[in-house]
């Protein structure tokens, strides 16, 4: 991740925000984007261990949160802080757009 410009970023993120009122709807709409392009199920590696993310949700808290599972085990991780495997799964720039709209 990384490969795409500070205009191509700030053209996605006005793509994901057109309608939005604020910084929670902001935060909405870029959910919507990720939730809709990222290819999911894929495999990654969090601290040394396989994972498979199985979809994204937002959190309590207001983050968007990456839903993994090992075995039966499930954990919610943060987006910005889940390792994209290489290569990236289809849809993981918009990732890095919510990475860029978030500072």
């Amino acid at each position: 991740m990384g490969s795409l410009g500070k205009a191509e970023l700030e053209a996605m993120i006005d793509e994901a925000t057109v309608d939005a009122y604020g910084e929670a709807e902001e935060l909405t709409g870029l959910f919507t984007v990720i939730e809709e392009n990222l290819a999911v199920p894929f495999s990654t590696m969090v601290l040394g261990v396989e994972v498979t993310v199985r979809g994204v949700d937002l959190s309590r808290d207001g983050r968007i949160v990456a839903l993994c599972s090992r075995g039966p085990v499930r954990q919610e991780i943060g987006i910005l802080d889940l390792p994209m495997p290489t290569p990236a799964p289809d849809g993981a720039e918009w990732i890095e757009a919510y990475r860029y709209w978030s500072g």
